[in-house]
């Protein structure tokens, strides 16, 4: 497994990351708990190192999953990425985030308990939260580094002028943020902004919540609960047009000898060596798909076939429904 440092500050970790949000209900319909804990086991045994949750997915139960699939591994063998803010409803809706000083710390002490662990690796506000600067919650995080709970300071989908105003209180070790082929929106301004002060990039979202992936068709339908139900790339017209993208992708695919998923990480992975794709792998099979995506070579004609595939900006549909796209600092 490869690996990179996080920034200039962050912590090394493997070049590919799990993302366990879609292990709990509530976000991608029911799921297997036996086989998201297998999963995660499975990650670890071939060199994963970085895992990413929320304390807000499945109201809690990802960390208490992640707690569970943990016991016994050495702690110093894996880095947690932790957001954090993320408010909700009785009914699962979205309500806003919550980033206040104090609200950082009380989440920090749910997290640390539901992970069992003593210290979180990255801790990260899940969202901007419009009420509270963003120095506020920053200094609030950096207090909890200099107390022991936390090692270092992460960001989430959030701007260039945010970025600059917390690594100014604080080093910010990586910006979390959704990236692939079909969303790029952060190449104008924040991807630069990164580099220049040596910010790392974890990208979720690199197969679109599997969109992209070669293996969603229109005649997959959704279960209830399922965020992609309400997303508008999976609806309608926009739903027909990213398919056909995903066909265009298919046949460089298929001329390489890969799977869609895989040409869809590589490409991810390539952008750069300060970037670490995160895959939502809730299966040991999709796992074991993802892995071998960062031993694909991408010529530079593989990249121009790619381009020509999917287009920057040829996705039809916003990547959240359009109460949600304000809370974003990168828009598509």
């Amino acid at each position: 497994m490869q690996t990179i440092t996080l920034g200039r500050t962050g912590p090394t970790v493997s070049k590919l990351g799990l993302g366990a949000m879609g292990m709990s209900n509530g976000t991608y319909g029911s799921t297997d708990r036996a086989e998201a804990i297998a999963t995660v086991h499975a990650a670890l045994d071939a060199g994963v190192t970085l895992i990413d949750t929320g304390d807000f997915y499945g109201m809690g139960d990802n960390e208490l999953l992640l707690a569970e699939a943990l016991r016994g591994r050495p702690r110093e063998s894996y880095v947690l990425s932790v957001k954090f803010g993320g408010m909700r409803g009785p009914d699962l809706s979205w309500g806003g985030a919550d980033t206040r000083p104090e609200a950082v710390r009380n989440f920090l002490a749910y997290s640390l308990t539901r992970l069992g662990t003593d210290y979180i690796d990255i801790y990260r506000p899940a969202r901007l939260d419009p009420a509270v600067p963003i120095e506020d919650t920053v200094g609030a995080i950096k207090e909890m580094i200099d107390a022991g709970f936390v090692r270092h300071v992460g960001l989430s989908e959030v701007g260039p002028e945010t970025i600059r105003r917390a690594h100014a209180v604080h080093p910010i070790a990586d910006l979390q943020i959704e990236y692939s082929l079909i969303s790029r929106a952060i190449e104008a301004e924040v991807l630069p902004t990164l580099r220049e002060l040596g910010i790392g990039l974890t990208a979720y979202g690199v197969l679109s919540r599997g969109l992209i992936s070669g293996h969603w068709g229109t005649d997959r339908g959704t279960s209830p609960g399922d965020f992609r139900g309400f997303s508008p790339r999976f609806s309608g017209d926009n739903l027909d047009h990213n398919l056909s993208l995903v066909e265009a992708l298919r046949r460089v695919a298929d001329a390489k000898g890969h799977t869609v998923a895989q040409i869809a990480i590589a490409w991810v992975a390539v952008q750069g060596n300060d970037i670490v794709p995160l895959v939502g792998a809730r299966t040991r099979t999709r796992l074991a798909e993802a892995l071998p995506a960062l031993d694909v070579t991408l010529t530079a004609d593989d990249l121009a076939e790619i381009e020509k595939a999917i287009p920057a900006g040829a996705a039809k549909g916003d990547r959240y429904p359009t109460a949600m796209m304000s809370h974003l600092g990168a828009g598509n």
